[in-house]
Formats: structure tokens, C-alpha cells, sequence
């Protein structure tokens, strides 16, 4: 997977973990990207509350997909291990802090920027969603699918899984 593919997929993974919580569309109970949960992450990790942040909402959006999707399915918040290390890494860089500032100040920008991320592409189907076959080469063209699905599922106030299968 190319660098602007992993960008973009920390993108989605931020914007639809920002826009699941429990203060946005309420998909799973977690509230990571509050002011107030903030606050209580500075002071146990000083230098990384970013990133922790990060990968609380990412593990609770996983949960709740795990739960809806078979096993061995790659969806957003579950990739292949080589694909999640090089999104720790892109997490921790400067650039991630500065799109959440600028992105995850409300559901309206957040809902934005997926929508930029989509590129048209609009359409969901409550639970789970077969996008395709996990394939480098098709790649972009799935992951504007899967922002146009998140974006119509919250639109719709209903939930869709996108999924890979492997």
C-alpha cells in the first residue's frame, strides 16, 4: 500500500472514529476525541495523547466491525499487520495532529471531509457491506467506497460495515 493510500486510511479511520462516538452518531459508547478525555490523557502521556487517542477509537470502532463482520474480513479498522504498523507510524507524525485540529472540531467537518475523501461515491447498506477482495491495485477506488458508505450511513442514521474480504 502506497503512502497516500495510508494517509488517506488514517484519515477515515479518524474521521469515522470521531464521528462513531458516543457525542457524535453514538455507534459504540466511547467519547476519545472529548476536550475533557483529552485532558485526561495529557497527563499519562504527555508526548502522545495524539496517538493515544488514535488508538483507543480505533480499537473500540474494531470492536464493534469485529462483531458485525466474519472472521478474516479486512475493513477500516482492521488491516493486514504490515498496513497497521505503518498507520502507528503515520499517527504518530505532526500531520495527524494537525488533521484532527482541523477536522474533528465538529460533525460537520468531519462529515466534510469524508465527503471530500468519497469523491461521489455515496451509497450504504444497513450491517455488513462487501466492498471487494483485498487487492493493492483496487485499493483507492475501495477506500472512496468505503468513505461514500460511512458518509450515507451516518447521512441516514443507520449503521453500515464495509468490509474486505481476503
Amino acid at each position: 500500500m502506497d503512502t497516500k493510500d495510508l494517509a488517506t486510511v488514517l484519515h477515515m479511520r479518524l474521521l469515522v472514529g470521531y464521528l462513531g462516538e458516543a457525542t457524535q452518531y453514538g455507534w459504540w459508547p466511547s467519547s476519545f476525541f472529548s476536550a475533557s478525555s483529552r485532558m485526561f490523557l495529557e497527563p499519562a502521556f504527555p508526548k502522545t495523547a495524539s496517538l493515544a487517542q488514535y488508538h483507543a477509537v480505533v480499537e473500540a470502532a474494531r470492536r464493534l466491525h469485529d462483531e458485525h463482520l466474519s472472521l478474516g474480513s479486512f475493513h477500516l479498522f482492521r488491516l493486514p499487520e504490515e498496513a497497521e504498523q505503518d498507520l502507528h507510524g503515520l499517527a504518530n507524525a505532526p500531520s495527524c495532529e494537525q488533521f484532527m485540529t482541523e477536522h474533528l472540531r465538529s460533525r460537520e467537518l468531519a462529515l466534510q471531509a469524508l465527503q471530500t475523501i468519497a469523491a461521489g461515491s455515496n451509497a450504504a447498506t444497513p450491517g455488513p457491506m462487501l466492498l471487494g477482495r483485498w487487492d493493492d491495485a483496487g485499493f483507492p477506488a475501495m477506500l472512496k467506497a468505503m468513505a461514500g458508505a460511512y458518509h450515507a450511513a451516518f447521512q441516514g442514521e443507520t449503521k453500515t460495515f464495509p468490509y474486505l474480504a481476503s
